[in-house]
């Protein structure tokens, strides 16, 4: 029997999205999805800076979308999250719960009774006396301003769980490849390294579209609005003006080095994997000419994510403008599969 799964819900630095499965049998149907514009500042790279206006903008979703249910998955992201491949003594899981801090205080750059911890397990731990897996650190007072501006809107915060996991979750192609999903956000952009589903590498950057908007608008002279349609409309052929076009390719340049930077120390580090395909997601993904730019600069192949291809069915959302919303939803759709597996 079909049953409805919580919402992804999704909050970015520019806008609020939430995504609705229903779990069937043997597949996962998209009923419904929403998005809602942030002013301006509510949300910095990631963090809630204003939560009226997010409990505000939550609220006005909801009205104005009818989702089944109230209960949600919040992703959650952070200029200081942590991600750190660790080993840590093999315990059952509330005793490790209980011990990680201890375990872990001396590897972080944050106070652990500040954060919140998790760990990642990327082996059966069997009999070994550790196991190998991902040491997950984020601001604790971050999240619960973000878990309590959205119950304040009415909603339950079911659980809580990391954007970069939910964009693997969504978005990841399972074969030989190395791949690296590079979602794309207005502040923030989130890059997951994977080799079949297995999480290698996880860094947020906080450089995105605002930022390359306004390196546009300062190059060119112009005015936010006309440097945002550039971006959108030409990209990195330009437009008209004669040095429209090197001017786009300077303001995407940073993200571009990061990207290499990130590629640079997990193909030199302990594990010395190479990418070898980029897939690119998030709203800014879309700008002409960005992943052939990418793919001459990194010298790795690049096409865009399939951010719903485990959804085995989209026709109810496709009349309200799916097709449109998939660039930006990676994160929400991860979020509420992750909530149906």
């Amino acid at each position: 029997m079909a049953g409805v799964n919580p919402i992804g819900l999704d909050i970015g630095s520019s806008s609020i999205r939430a995504v609705e499965v229903r779990r069937g049998k043997e597949e996962h149907t998209l009923t419904n999805f929403g998005q809602i514009p942030l002013p301006e500042g509510a949300v910095q790279a990631g963090v809630v800076q204003d939560p009226l206006a997010v409990t505000a903008a939550v609220k006005q979703l909801w009205a104005a979308c009818k989702f089944d249910t109230k209960q949600v998955v919040l992703g959650v992201t952070n200029p200081q999250l942590v991600v750190r491949e660790v080993s840590v003594s093999n315990l059952p899981a509330k005793e490790m719960r209980k011990s990680l801090p201890f375990q872990v205080q001396d590897m972080l750059p944050l106070a652990v009774e500040k954060s919140l911890l998790d760990f990642y397990p990327l082996e059966e731990p069997g009999d070994n006396p550790t196991v190998r897996g991902l040491l997950i650190a984020v601001p604790k007072d971050a999240v619960l301003t973000a878990v309590q501006a959205v119950e304040k809107a009415g909603l339950r915060v079911k659980s809580v769980d990391l954007a970069s996991f939910a964009l693997l979750r969504a978005s990841s192609r399972l074969d030989t490849q190395v791949e690296a999903l590079v979602d794309i956000g207005a502040q923030v952009t989130t890059v997951v390294v994977h080799a079949d589903g297995e999480p290698l590498f996880v860094r947020t950057v906080p450089r995105g579209g605002a930022e390359i908007t306004r390196t546009i608008a300062e190059r060119l002279g112009i005015d936010a609005t006309e440097a945002e349609a550039v971006k959108c409309r030409f990209g990195l052929h330009g437009d008209e003006r004669p040095d429209s076009a090197t001017a786009v390719v300077e303001a995407v340049r940073p993200l571009v080095n990061e990207l290499r930077s990130s590629f640079t120390y997990l193909a030199s580090g302990e594990r010395q994997k190479q990418v070898t395909r980029v897939s690119l997601s998030g709203g800014s993904a879309l700008m002409p000419g960005l992943a052939e730019y990418v793919q001459e600069q990194l010298r790795v192949a690049v096409m865009y994510a399939d951010n719903a291809g485990r959804l085995r069915d989209t026709r109810k959302a496709k009349p309200r403008g799916f097709d449109i919303f998939v660039p930006s939803a990676a994160v929400s759709i991860g979020l509420t599969l992750g909530a149906a597996a």
